[in-house]
């Protein structure tokens, strides 16, 4: 059985020196390989996001190191060309959203006013917005490291890729499980998100889970297909064990 699975969280560049996260140590990663591991004839690519806990050493690992969002499409899609894979296990958190600009203070103030000075009689409506901001953008100066002194740093974020939706597209035969994170919501609505989440993206499986259900030794999660919930447990190791048996069992009667 070969299996893709990823891990940790991508780190989007505000500048050469600082950037924003998504919170993920990887361990869930970590507990996913030695599952996978267990199951003797499995052979693992492993996408590991910059400063995640590092799987197992183990020849039938081979490890894909990445930090941003488009570092992990590029090296995913790669792999989808290059390998047929039982299933993959897509459980990076992956950013939502990656700088667009980076600007001081000065220099976005300095871009606004010259865009309104250009444009007085203009209403600022999403097209003129978007105007604005590729205006700003040609002339921020590219600096390696923006300056501490700016009372305000201004970050503009844009959308990154949706990388999980390229991974059916590619391999329509793998099996996909995903994973949805949710805060403090009931179980009905999480269950309920996490099926929308497996029909938009074309998943086999989700794993829905709430944070407000994860501590220190405990994780609980729901493991769901199109029409039930498979399975549940309550730590990493148990959501690690329940998927790899549900991905083997398929495997085998496939």
């Amino acid at each position: 059985m070969r299996i893709l699975i990823t891990a940790g969280g991508t780190s989007e560049a505000i500048d050469q020196v600082r950037s924003i996260t998504n919170h993920s140590s990887g361990q869930l990663g970590v507990a996913l390989a030695k599952a996978a591991l267990a199951q003797r004839t499995t052979q693992i690519d492993y996408l590991i996001a910059k400063g995640a806990v590092m799987p197992p050493q183990d020849p039938r690992i081979r490890l894909h190191p990445i930090e941003n969002t488009a570092q992990l499409g590029a090296t995913m899609a790669e792999l989808l060309d290059s390998n047929t894979y039982d299933a993959v296990i897509h459980a990076m958190a992956v950013s939502d959203f990656t700088p667009a600009i980076s600007s001081s203070q000065e220099n976005f103030l300095a871009g606004l006013n010259r865009w309104l000075t250009a444009h007085p009689d203009t209403a600022i409506d999403r097209p003129a917005f978007n105007d604005i901001l590729a205006d700003i953008a040609t002339y921020t100066v590219a600096e390696t490291k923006l300056s501490s002194k700016t009372e305000h740093l201004v970050l503009v974020l844009k959308q990154t890729e949706k990388i999980i939706g390229m991974i059916k597209r590619k391999q329509p035969q793998t099996l996909l499980i995903g994973f949805k994170l949710l805060v403090a919501v009931s179980e009905s609505e999480l269950l309920q998100v996490a099926h929308e989440n497996l029909i938009k993206n074309h998943a086999d499986y989700v794993l829905a889970n709430d944070l407000t259900a994860i501590a220190e030794g405990r994780h609980h999660g729901y493991l769901i297909d199109s029409t039930k919930i498979v399975g549940e447990a309550d730590t990493k190791a148990d959501i690690a064990q329940l998927i790899l048996d549900t991905v083997a069992k398929k495997v085998r009667q496939a």
